[in-house]
C-alpha cells in the first residue's frame, strides 16, 4: 500500500487540477503558471543528468528544447491543419487528441539524436571545451532555423493554438495542462528510475572518476551517449509543451538566455539532486512571475527620478540584471544550492519507504 501512496497523491491532485480549471476555481493566468513550472521541472532535472549526475558542464540545453519545439509544432500543423506552406492537413482535426502525444514523442526523438550528436565530441573533451561546444551547437540551432524561412525563419512559427483548439473540440478539457501534467510526472518518474539503475550507477562513477570507471569495466563512452540523449529528448519533450501552449515559437525563444534559465535553476537546487531540480524550477518560475508585478514599479520609479530615458525598453533588462544576481549569490553564500547532492529522502528519512525503488 505505502508503494501506490505517491501515485495516489499524483491522481488526486491531478485530479484535483482539472477539476479546479474546469469550475473557474484557478483561472488561464494561474495554469499557466502552472504549465510553466512543469516545463521548467522538466528542464532543469534533465540538465542535472548531465550537468549534476554525470559532473559534465553543457551549456546550450535550450538548443533540443527548439528541436523538440519546432519538430512538433511542424508535424501537427502539417498533419491536422490548413497552412499557406503545407497545404490541406492530411488527417481530420478531430485525430489530434489521439496523435498528440505521437508528436510529442516525435519531437523528443529527433532531439535525442541531436543530443547523440553533442555527446559524441564529449567523448574526447570535457569541463570548458564540452560548454564551447555545447553553446555552438545552440548558436548552430538558432541559426538554421532563422535562415529556414520555410518554417517561418526569424518570424517564427504559428498555428500550434489550432491543435489544441481542435482536442477542446472533441472533449473540452484543459488539454494542455493536462499533458504538462502527464510530461512532468513521467520526466521525473523516468529520471529517478534512470539514476537508480546500473547506468545511473555508471554516470555517478563517471563524476567521481572517469578513468577508474573505466578501469572497472564501465563503458564511459555508452554511459555518456545515454545520458545525453534522454537529456535532450526530455528537453525536446518540454520545447514541444512549451510550443502547443504559446502557440507561437521563434528561434529568439531558445537562445543562450533560455540556456543559462536552465543552468540557473539546475545550480540553485542542487548538483545531482532531483528533487533540488523540482524545488528550484517552482522558486524560479515564481520569482519570474513575482517580477512581472515588481519589475514595472521599479521602471515607474527610476523614470520618475529622471534616471533613465524610456522604461518600458529597460523592463526586460531587469530580469537579466536578478537572475544572474541570485546565481552571483548563489556561489558565494551556497555554492552547493539549495539541496546539494542530496534528495529528500536523505534529509526526510521516514520518506524513503513511501516512494523508494526497490
Amino acid at each position: 500500500m505505502q508503494r501506490l501512496s505517491i501515485p495516489l497523491m499524483l491522481t488526486l491532485l491531478f485530479s484535483a487540477l482539472i477539476a479546479a480549471s474546469q469550475t473557474g476555481l484557478i483561472d488561464l493566468y494561474i495554469q499557466s503558471v502552472i504549465m510553466f513550472i512543469g516545463i521548467n521541472i522538466i528542464l532543469s532535472s534533465s540538465l542535472n543528468i548531465v550537468n549534476g549526475y554525470m559532473g559534465e558542464f553543457a551549456c546550450g540545453h535550450a538548443a533540443f528544447m527548439a528541436i523538440g519545439a519546432y519538430v512538433a509544432s511542424i508535424l501537427n500543423v502539417w498533419l491536422f491543419t490548413k497552412d499557406k506552406f503545407f497545404g490541406s492537413p492530411l488527417l481530420p482535426p478531430e485525430m489530434a487528441i489521439y496523435c498528440f502525444p505521437l508528436v510529442l514523442m516525435a519531437g523528443g526523438t529527433v532531439a535525442a539524436f541531436a543530443g547523440m550528436l553533442v555527446a559524441i565530441p564529449s567523448f574526447k573533451t570535457r569541463g570548458d571545451y564540452l560548454a564551447i561546444i555545447t553553446i555552438a551547437a545552440n548558436f548552430i540551432v538558432t541559426s538554421t532555423i532563422i535562415n529556414m524561412s520555410a518554417i517561418g525563419g526569424a518570424r517564427g512559427f504559428m498555428g500550434m493554438k489550432k491543435i489544441v483548439f481542435a482536442m477542446e473540440d472533441v472533449v473540452d478539457l484543459p488539454w494542455m495542462l493536462i499533458w504538462v501534467i502527464i510530461g512532468t510526472v513521467f520526466s521525473v518518474w523516468l529520471i529517478r528510475r534512470y539514476v537508480s539503475s546500473t547506468y545511473g550507477k555508471g554516470i555517478i562513477a563517471i563524476h567521481q572518476d572517469e578513468i577508474a570507471a573505466e578501469i572497472m569495466g564501465v563503458n564511459t563512452n555508452r554511459m555518456k551517449l545515454t545520458a545525453f540523449m534522454i537529456s535532450s529528448g526530455l528537453a525536446g519533450l518540454a520545447g514541444a509543451l512549451f510550443a502547443h501552449i504559446l502557440g507561437y515559437i521563434n528561434p529568439g525563444s531558445f537562445g543562450i538566455l533560455k540556456s543559462t534559465e536552465c543552468l540557473v535553476m539546475v545550480y540553485l537546487g542542487g548538483m545531482g539532486s532531483l528533487s533540488g531540480s523540482v524545488i528550484s524550477a517552482i522558486l524560479f518560475t515564481l520569482l519570474l512571475e513575482g517580477l512581472r508585478f515588481v519589475i514595472p514599479w521599479i521602471d515607474a520609479g527610476l523614470h520618475w527620478l529622471n534616471l533613465i530615458p524610456d522604461a518600458y525598453e529597460i523592463s526586460q533588462v531587469w530580469k537579466w540584471v536578478i537572475i544572474p544576481l541570485i546565481l552571483v549569490l548563489l556561489m558565494q553564500f551556497r555554492p552547493e544550492g539549495i539541496m546539494g547532492n542530496k534528495e529528500l529522502s536523505d534529509i526526510f528519512p521516514r520518506l524513503r519507504k513511501w516512494y523508494q525503488f526497490k
